[in-house]
């Protein structure tokens, strides 16, 4: 799966279940809460989804090349920032534990490895003020994992 990254990223290719990156940034809140196979695509790491082990790894030359790749680069940007309209929209994830928290997780640790500690870092800080702001009760190992991610 690894060579299908880069191509679904540049807007070139489907994922497993033959959506274009397009299908998956046009999901409503809805979507994104209720499936769990997009967000592999979306925020890929070069370690095996426990969740979803079909989902694409990353070898070193998926990383070299997603990082010299515009087009990959304005995705995951737009990535970024539908999945930080998400968080910001919805409420659901803001409890001790929740799914999301693994995903978010992702987001931080994909960033920082595709497109730099600043994007990375952003993203982080949205989500905690997000946090913050409503006073939720986010377990404190989650806020960890967020932290070292």
């Amino acid at each position: 799966m690894s060579g299908a990254i880069q191509p679904f990223l540049e807007g070139a290719g489907p994922d497993a279940r033959g959506r274009s990156l397009f299908d998956v940034l046009a999901m409503d809140n809805a979507a994104l809460e209720r499936n769990h196979d997009f967000i592999q695509w979306l925020f890929p790491l070069r370690e095996p989804s426990r969740v979803m082990p079909d989902a694409p790894v990353l070898t070193d030359a998926d990383v070299e090349a997603i990082r010299n790749s515009g087009m990959a680069q304005y995705a995951l940007a737009a990535a970024t920032d539908r999945m930080d309209a998400f968080y910001r929209a919805t409420h659901d994830w803001l409890m001790p534990n929740d799914h999301n928290h693994l995903r978010i997780t992702r987001i931080i640790r994909s960033l920082r490895l595709l497109v730099g500690d600043e994007q990375a870092d952003a993203f982080r800080a949205a989500i905690l003020a997000r946090v913050e702001a409503t006073r939720a009760p986010v377990s404190a190992r989650s806020r960890g994992y967020w932290t070292t991610a």
